[in-house]
């Protein structure tokens, strides 16, 4: 009788994910909604520097170290493209009931995009072991989006030159890295133990910005690295799907992220990069540079392989042509609707509760996926990941007292 009281349970649970993802369907086309409602996509842009931060050379022309963001907004940690800077925006003191309703549904909407995203990806990915063409895919979709966004006038089309262009390339090329490591580590292990790895790169970023910028941290910032060191280590060794591969790639995912930070940093600050290149345009932007960079590389190393796989399985039964184009196309959508969403999110909050929203979307990430794919998970890796989280919420705050 317990066990049939927990298979209820179970079931009761599969029911609510399965649920949330046909949600998940319907509520795409609320982000053309939402992003009508944001003010400025470069709200949350940093522009202000840390009078704690310590550094080598001259920081005249070099901002000090932001805050631990998402793996977007972190990329657009420079002003560049901006005539003047623009202050976060702040809800009014005993904000309007408008207003706190406005930031619950930005916050809904990027919890449920990117759960729905790494629900669809991780199905993706276990029908098709090509996790570089389904890659492209996802980063190519996003065109789709804010390309008849510029033409219809509903969104300033940015004005770039070659020059602007070669700026922008090494940060393309990294958020390249970041979205393929990622899509190869949650092909190759779970999609909990990818997010547990993906929570160490407050120490990459760390030690990237004091390599190549020279920026050196108070010490409470680098304290609150151990839990994050030690908690991955732990749930590395205790973790039931470990695979090396997984390992590396999110890694990489990692590194490529803190680069295209720095990068961003090094080459963009106090410059002025083409004509209205806000925050979502310069994000656009790169979703298009990258797409551009990942369709040669896909073919140079997974080929045309992708299409006759597609069609082996509609041919086996196991998708019609209709239901694996919808899953695909739906990673793609959920994917680039999420980072849209956090931009909109993000912008309207002000950093404590990024940091906590932050921590908390990627426990809520770790819970579903644990559940939708009835992943395994040690003690130990439990444990440890829960060690690893709270240290990123540790870093974020501590990061952000620098600032004060």
């Amino acid at each position: 009788e317990p066990q049939a009281s927990i298979q209820k349970f179970l079931l009761t649970i599969d029911y609510s994910i399965d649920s949330m993802v046909s949600t998940m369907k319907k509520t795409v086309a609320l982000l053309a909604i939402a992003a009508t409602l944001s003010t400025s996509a470069s709200a949350f842009v940093p522009s202000s520097s840390s009078n704690n931060v310590k550094t080598f050379k001259s920081t005249n022309q070099l901002p000090a170290v932001s805050n631990l963001k998402t793996s977007t907004s972190l990329a657009l940690s420079s002003t560049g493209g901006n005539r003047k800077a623009v202050k976060p925006v702040e809800p009014a003191k005993g904000g309007s009931i408008a207003e706190t309703l406005q930031i619950g549904t930005y916050f809904a909407l990027w919890y449920l995009f990117n759960i729905g995203y790494n629900i669809y990806n991780k199905q993706a990915l276990n029908a098709m072991s090509f996790p570089w063409t389904i890659a492209t895919i996802q980063m190519a979709t996003g065109i789709l989006y804010f390309v008849p966004m510029w033409l219809l006038g509903l969104r300033k089309a940015p004005k770039l030159s070659g020059a602007d262009l070669k700026t922008l390339f090494p940060i393309a090329l990294c958020h390249t890295g970041v979205h393929v490591g990622a899509v190869i580590a949650l092909g190759a292990g779970a999609v909990s133990f990818a997010h547990i790895v993906k929570a160490s790169e407050p120490v990459v970023t760390c030690g990237l910005n004091a390599l190549l910028l020279g920026q050196i941290l108070p010490l409470p910032v680098y304290l609150t690295l151990l839990p994050i060191i030690g908690g991955v280590a732990i749930a590395s060794m205790k973790e039931l799907s470990f695979t090396f591969l997984a390992l590396a790639s999110a890694m990489l995912s990692n590194v490529s992220s803190a680069a295209r930070g720095v990068l961003s940093k090094k080459t963009m600050s106090g410059k002025q990069i083409g004509e209205n290149l806000d925050a979502q345009n310069l994000y656009a932007v790169l979703t298009a540079m990258a797409t551009c960079i990942l369709i040669p590389l896909t073919l140079a190393i997974e080929g045309t392989g992708f299409f006759p796989a597609f069609k082996s399985l509609v041919a086996a039964g196991e998708f019609t042509t209709k239901s694996l184009a919808s899953l695909l196309a739906l990673g793609g959508a959920s994917y680039y609707a999420y980072n849209e969403v956090a931009f909109l999110a993000l912008g309207k909050v002000n950093p404590v509760t990024h940091a906590v929203g932050n921590t908390i979307k990627r426990v809520v990430i770790i819970v579903a996926s644990v559940v939708a794919f009835k992943t395994p998970m040690s003690t130990g890796s439990i444990i440890g990941s829960s060690i690893a989280i709270f240290g990123t919420l540790l870093y974020s705050l501590a990061m952000n007292a620098t600032k004060k």
